[in-house]
């Protein structure tokens, strides 16, 4: 178990941003849980701790979402996302954590800048499909290679225009499936031991708080506002991993 006083005053406020992001707006912050932990420890130690602590914040959404995700929506995503998690797990050895951060970084900054420039009309066609399984397979794996997976979803999702409730709801499911599908590959990459795995079960307390001011959040939030929120968490994150990859 670590026991570094300087990795708990970056961990805990990470989990619990982490826990309010998901629960409370889709994931928009929840990308930057990683690169906070990484202040004290590698990203994929980050990464392997995290693991835990997103599981059973994703139970507790789901038990608080359970009647109000988008089942059809749902359906379209997993296949693309499990897709992204076996190409994240063949890549992993070979690719650069930050750099692969980095990448993301700079599509969400263009993906907020088309939006700002270019705002969409409110008959605006939804994103085609084709970029849906796109966006919502390198989601899967930037998610696998970094725990950064939620802007290239929103970048899918957002233009569907669900309300709050829903969007959280159905990223909640979305992102359970996700993480329990990477437990296999990460034992089989050895980033699951036992001093990663007793680190998560001092940080587990942590996540019900977090997700329970996100469900707070996420059932009287006014739908202009949520969405301002998640495009804030969607440009700092976007910062942040930039920022990340040019250390």
């Amino acid at each position: 178990m670590i026991t570094d006083p300087a990795f708990y005053a970056v961990a805990v406020p990470a989990v619990l941003l982490l826990g309010i992001s998901k629960s409370g707006f889709g994931a928009g912050f929840g990308s930057l849980a990683v690169p906070m932990m990484a202040m004290a420890v590698t990203v994929p130690e980050a990464a392997a701790i995290l693991m835990p602590v997103l599981l059973l914040m994703d139970l507790l959404g789901m038990a608080a979402f359970r009647k109000d995700f988008d089942l059809a929506l749902l359906k379209f995503l997993l296949p693309c996302g499990l897709v992204g998690i076996v190409v994240g797990a063949l890549l992993f050895k070979a690719l650069n954590a930050s750099t692969v951060a980095g990448i993301v970084g700079a599509f969400t900054l263009m993906f907020l800048a088309q939006r700002l420039v270019f705002p969409p009309k409110p008959d605006s066609a939804p994103p085609p499909k084709w970029l849906g399984a796109l966006l919502t397979a390198t989601s899967g794996f930037t998610s696998f290679i970094a725990h950064a997976g939620g802007p290239p979803i929103n970048a899918y999702v957002i233009p569907l225009k669900l309300s709050p409730l829903k969007f959280t709801a159905t990223m909640a499911f979305f992102f359970f499936v996700i993480n329990l599908a990477k437990w296999l590959p990460y034992a089989w990459l050895g980033l699951l031991d036992m001093r990663n795995f007793s680190t998560s079960l001092v940080l587990l307390p942590f996540a019900p708080l977090g997700v329970w001011a996100g469900v707070r959040i996420a059932r009287h939030i006014q739908p202009t506002l949520f969405y301002r929120m998640l495009y804030l968490g969607m440009f700092l994150t976007g910062l942040k991993l930039i920022w990340d990859a040019f250390k």
